[in-house]
């Protein structure tokens, strides 16, 4: 029951990920119909169910368009895990705000960069010009889209039956 399930508006744009247990509830309601099925079986006293891993709702639900998330692994993510000053790629990263907060840097989008762990102590409190680093790209808050949704909840480890109903899904989760 804890699996999860891809839930898609009617125009099959992506709104969310839920539990098997909500996907079936959103089903037996008449509120969603089933695209794709997984292995598994719930089964209850009386029935048995073939668990969903694509579910779309029958109504379109009108949303806000997603926000990027202001958080350490949202910067790292668009950093794409690689160090701004030296380049290097790597997980064990660090945040860094480019105009230091003692000096009246704020903790925004266009301030934090990944930085690695010895370009960050070289850094120190010091502006760029004062520490002799570059950065390698301007930091801005990313465009997100629809999709941004998804990708946020994978773990690297997106169903297959997902696939064709998010494009590049198999390029970002590698």
């Amino acid at each position: 029951m804890d699996s999860a399930v891809l839930v898609l508006n009617q125009n099959y744009e992506p709104l969310n990920i839920c539990n098997a247990r909500r996907a079936i509830v959103l089903v037996l309601k008449g509120k969603a119909e089933v695209l794709e099925r997984n292995h598994r079986i719930v089964k209850t006293m009386t029935e048995e169910y073939h668990c969903p891993s694509v579910i779309r709702l029958v109504y379109l639900i009108k949303k806000p368009r997603p926000a990027a998330k202001l958080t350490r692994r949202e910067i790292f993510v668009r950093d794409n895990y690689t160090c701004q000053y030296c380049g290097a790629k790597t997980k064990d990263l660090t945040l860094d705000h480019v105009i230091p907060k003692h000096r009246g840097g704020q903790h925004t989008w266009e301030n934090l960069v990944s930085a690695c762990k010895p370009c960050n102590h070289r850094k120190g409190g010091k502006t760029l010009q004062e520490s002799g680093l570059k950065l390698s790209h301007q930091p801005r808050e990313p465009k997100v889209n629809s999709y941004y949704v998804v990708y946020r909840y994978l773990d690297g480890s997106a169903n297959e039956e997902w696939l064709k109903f998010i494009p590049d899904l198999s390029q970002s989760i590698n």
